[in-house]
C-alpha cells in the first residue's frame, strides 16, 4: 500500500503540478501536471500548485501625499499562470503568495497612494486609486507568472479630526451645487417666461395691426347673417347699429 501511494498521485481541478527529478534533469518547468491520475518514481518529489483564483486581505498604514497617516484594509485577488508555475516555483516556491504577491502588493500601495492626498483617496478619486494600484500590481506579478484580477480598498480610516474636517467640506460643496442648480432652474424659468411674454406681445400687435374697421365691419356683418338664420324671432334694423352695422332685435 504504502508503494502504491508513492507510485501515484492525483491532481484535482483547480491544481497543476511539476515534478523535480533528482537523479535527471532536475526541475522539469515544462512539463506541467494537469488534473488526473499520473504516475512517478518514489524518488521524483511532485510540487502541486492551486490555479483558481485566490484572495488575500491585507491591513496596512500608508502615508498620504501631505505625510497623513492613513489605515486602509486591501483586498487582492490572483492566481499563478497553470503552464508558468515550473518558472514560478523555480523563483518563489510555493510560499510565493508571502514571498511575491504580498510584498509587492504593499509596496505598490503606499506608493500609489503618496501621490494622493487623503481628501482625493477617501473621497473623489477613490476608484482612480484603486486602478492605479490594480494597473501597477499587474504589471509587476505578471512578469513572475502571476495574474492580479483584482486590487480593492475594503476600508479607509482617517485621524476623526481629518474625517470630520473633509466630510464637512464635501457637505458645504454639495449644498453649493445644489444652489447653484436652483438658481440655474430659476434663471431658466424667467428667461421661459420672458420669451413667452414676447410672443405673445408680438402676436397681439400683428393682430391689432389687421384689425381694420373694413375688416371689423365684414366679420360684424358675416355674423349677423349666421344670427339671422337662427329660428328664434327677431328683427333686423339694417344701418342703424354702430358704425352702420345691422342691429338685432329679438324676445330671446
Amino acid at each position: 500500500m504504502a508503494l502504491s501511494s508513492s507510485l501515484f498521485y492525483t491532481i484535482e481541478a483547480t491544481e497543476r503540478a511539476v515534478v523535480f527529478y533528482p537523479f535527471g534533469k532536475g526541475l522539469d518547468k515544462d512539463n506541467v501536471m494537469t488534473p488526473g491520475l499520473h504516475f512517478k518514481a518514489p524518488w521524483n518529489d511532485v510540487f502541486v500548485y492551486r490555479v483558481n483564483e485566490t484572495n488575500s486581505e491585507e491591513n496596512m498604514d500608508v502615508l498620504d501625499k501631505n505625510g497623513l497617516s492613513i489605515h486602509i484594509d486591501i483586498s487582492v485577488r490572483f492566481y499563478p499562470l497553470p503552464e508558468k508555475i515550473g518558472y514560478m516555483h523555480e523563483n518563489f516556491t510555493r510560499d510565493y503568495v508571502n514571498i511575491l504577491v504580498i510584498p509587492e502588493v504593499r509596496s505598490t500601495v503606499r506608493q500609489v497612494m503618496g501621490r494622493y492626498t487623503a481628501e482625493e483617496i477617501y473621497s473623489t478619486k477613490r476608484a482612480e486609486v484603486e486602478l492605479s494600484i490594480k494597473e501597477e500590481t499587474e504589471e509587476i506579478l505578471s512578469k513572475n507568472y502571476v495574474h492580479a484580477t483584482a486590487v480593492l480598498i475594503r476600508s479607509i480610516e482617517l485621524p476623526q479630526q481629518i474625517k470630520g474636517a473633509i466630510e464637512n467640506k464635501l457637505q458645504q460643496e454639495q449644498e453649493a451645487l445644489a444652489y447653484q442648480f436652483r438658481l440655474d432652474k430659476e434663471r431658466s424659468e424667467a428667461e421661459r417666461k420672458r420669451i413667452a411674454a414676447e410672443g405673445e406681445s408680438r402676436a397681439n400687435l400683428i393682430i391689432n395691426n389687421s384689425l381694420t374697421s373694413n375688416l371689423l365691419k365684414m366679420r360684424g356683418i358675416e355674423a349677423t347673417l349666421e344670427l339671422a338664420k337662427s329660428p328664434n324671432s327677431k328683427v333686423i334694423v339694417v344701418g342703424s347699429g354702430k358704425d352702420g352695422l345691422p342691429m338685432i332685435l329679438g324676445n330671446n
